[in-house]
């Protein structure tokens, strides 16, 4: 089918604009649409038929949990039960804003959504045409990232179609996301809290409303947040991670994988260099200006054809934690990648 791609201003909202999306919600389609994050691929939250054709769409794994976003803070009860004081903390701090907090789902939110778990990932999100659709649609909507399973998220309408067109009814185009990576995710239904997923907020920062230090993620298990398969976050190319503030030891990768007949580019943040006919974006030595531009820069790169992607790692201080998380994951190999690396001096 067409994905139509209905435009959208979110400094004046169209009322027409999002009554058209909010029907398509209604009726059980997909609907992509921009949050500050990034774009979310938006479904019924209660409607579980349409909450599968989110699986299908993405060629998502139906172990991977979904996250409910609403509209109003006090919709939470909708999806939520036994909330406790520290969520309501956070909320107040935070809400609406890129968190996500786990908490124990109500009866009414189908297994799909939680992956069959007893916990549901909730947020608030902050971007006007986010909070004007799913106002518009009257329930809360289940959406991840729009875009296809493990690839890189998308921040502007162009990479929903270049993903997903034909498979979804529509895309809401609003422009360009203003923080560009994905939510954190904190799951308060357990003592100290966890946190699943770094984000653009700080752990520091959470921590410091939460009143107390937040526990590591069990390595065994099942997830109660998306985002946790090793390979994630991902362009076509191969990503290779050098050291922060290695310049010289990009050069020499860059080098040597032009030698071995390979098509590199390259993604850093200090003084690096490159041949002419090398690729080369530098972004900003900011966490979050960095984060603004890291996903759509990763696809500019793979639509010119490069075949790797040498980065040089963002800083160690906190602030740059769900940065590095989404680096280090974009960077797993999968098993049956064939290139080589080339040896290191």
């Amino acid at each position: 089918m067409p994905t139509e791609r209905i435009f959208c201003d979110p400094r004046r909202p169209d009322p027409e604009a999002i009554a058209k999306a909010a029907a398509l919600l209604r009726g059980g389609q997909l609907v992509a649409f921009p949050t500050e994050t990034v774009y979310g691929l938006g479904a019924l939250a209660f409607d579980e038929v349409a909450v599968a054709r989110v699986f299908a769409a993405k060629g998502r794994p139906p172990n991977n949990p979904l996250i409910v976003h609403l509209a109003e803070r006090d919709w939470i009860e909708r999806v939520a039960v036994d909330i406790p004081r520290l969520a309501h903390r956070l909320m107040d701090a935070f809400f609406p804003g890129p968190l996500t907090l786990i908490l124990r789902k109500h009866a009414r939110v189908p297994v799909n959504v939680t992956a069959g778990g007893e916990t549901v990932g909730v947020r608030l999100p902050a971007h006007p045409l986010a909070q004007a659709l799913i106002r518009a649609v009257g329930a809360p909507l289940a959406a991840p990232s729009a875009n296809r399973f493990t690839e890189v998220s998308p921040t502007t309408a162009a990479h929903v179609l270049k993903s997903l067109g034909g498979r979804i009814a529509a895309v809401l185009d609003g422009g360009s996301c203003p923080v560009g990576i994905e939510s954190a995710v904190l799951d308060v239904t357990v003592s100290p809290p966890t946190l699943w997923r770094a984000g653009i907020l700080s752990q520091a920062a959470l921590e410091a409303v939460a009143g107390q230090r937040f526990q590591r993620p069990p390595q065994t298990a099942p997830a109660p947040s998306p985002g946790q398969f090793p390979r994630h976050y991902a362009p076509r190319a191969r990503v290779e991670l050098l050291p922060f503030g290695d310049f010289q030891g990009i050069a020499d990768r860059l080098a040597r994988w032009r030698a071995q007949g390979r098509r590199p580019a390259a993604l850093a943040i200090s003084e690096a260099t490159a041949a002419p006919d090398v690729p080369l974006i530098r972004l900003p030595n900011e966490a979050e200006a960095y984060a603004r531009r890291l996903y759509a820069a990763l696809r500019e790169l793979d639509a010119g054809g490069a075949e790797v992607i040498v980065v040089e790692q963002v800083p160690s201080d906190a602030a740059w934690d769900g940065l590095r998380d989404r680096l280090t994951r974009a960077a797993c190999e999968p098993p049956e990648r064939d290139a080589k690396p080339p040896g290191r001096s």
